[in-house]
């Protein structure tokens, strides 16, 4: 191990959005709206989950996991990278690197998994809806949130137990938003080719797999729709589509990240930003805002909560 001068990081400069002061305002103003309505609206959604009794179903049980997920994921990087906007210097302690880096990729392999499970429930729904009540049981609703959380929790732990005792004694810019793991493993001051393809492995097969599984369970509901009902296959498509975009958004960036992940390019930045500030903002919206069952279940809230203000 080649310690430089013997000094060790102590923290990470994250270069960010860097240029005018007036882009970076920009910026600031923009991200702030996008991560307050992503808030919001996966609040709302979670809200709405809970206390309308017509959506107490497995569908919406999951949505609401989902819209957790989104927002932990989002909070984790997006306000971190929001306040760096209004700093002229752009720091991060060694252990808040370490810190954000877990709980993202503990999210990210939750929500990746979570996802999956949403698929197979949309699949027993549509091709064996007959059996769907003795399918998709409490109990297997149950297994499948814990196993999300166990798979993140897995994923994160398997790649920062390696991580978090690297020597750091060199240079310590990340060209990024947030503390990107492929970019903080490449500035340690040792060896760390073995480390650099177990994490390419881990996280690449990971969202690799996520989609093909997806997108392999939406074809199969969408030729089961065809075969179906002759006025099926055009609302079929038009919800499949947005689902698909969704899923195209959280693990496009992913797999391509993790193809070229330690190498810096422009288009890197762009990337997270699909990763950890669009996705959370539109799942909400595609799964909710489309959703008329669930705009039904908003108006009946709301109507609820004006009658009972004015018997107060």
């Amino acid at each position: 191990m080649d310690l430089k001068n013997g000094s060790v990081v102590t923290e990470f400069i994250l270069l960010g959005f860097s240029g005018q002061w007036e882009l970076q305002i920009f910026f600031f103003v923009t991200f702030s709206l996008i991560y307050s309505t992503t808030v919001l609206g996966n609040v709302l959604l979670m809200v709405i989950v809970t206390f309308s009794s017509t959506l107490h179903s497995p569908m919406y049980f999951l949505l609401g996991n989902l819209s957790f997920l989104d927002m932990c994921l989002s909070t984790v990087t997006t306000t971190k990278m929001i306040k760096d906007l209004l700093n002229e210097h752009k720091t991060i302690s060694m252990w808040g690197c370490m810190t954000q880096m877990f709980f993202m990729h503990f999210f990210g392999g939750a929500e990746a998994t979570l996802l999956i499970a949403m698929a197979f429930d949309g699949y027993v729904a549509i091709c064996k809806p007959l059996h769907y009540r003795t399918i998709v049981s409490h109990r297997l609703l149950s297994g499948f949130v814990i196993f999300s959380w166990t798979t993140g929790f897995v994923h994160t732990m398997s790649q920062m137990v390696l991580t978090v005792n690297l020597p750091f004694c060199g240079p310590n810019v990340i060209d990024n938003i947030f503390c990107d793991l492929p970019l903080v493993i490449k500035l340690a001051c040792m060896d760390t080719y073995t480390l650099e393809f177990f994490v390419i492995a881990d996280s690449g097969l990971l969202s690799f797999i996520s989609f093909i599984l997806l997108l392999v369970s939406y074809t199969v509901i969408l030729i089961t729709v065809q075969q179906g009902s002759p006025g099926g296959p055009s609302k079929a498509l038009s919800t499949l589509s947005a689902y698909i975009i969704v899923v195209t958004l959280f693990f496009g960036p992913c797999i391509f990240i993790s193809i070229w992940p330690f190498n810096s390019f422009a288009g890197n930045k762009v990337l997270a930003v699909f990763y950890t500030v669009n996705a959370p903002l539109l799942n909400p919206i595609i799964y909710t805002l489309r959703n008329q069952k669930m705009q039904g279940a908003m108006r009946k809230l709301q109507f609820q909560h004006v009658i009972s203000t004015q018997n107060l």
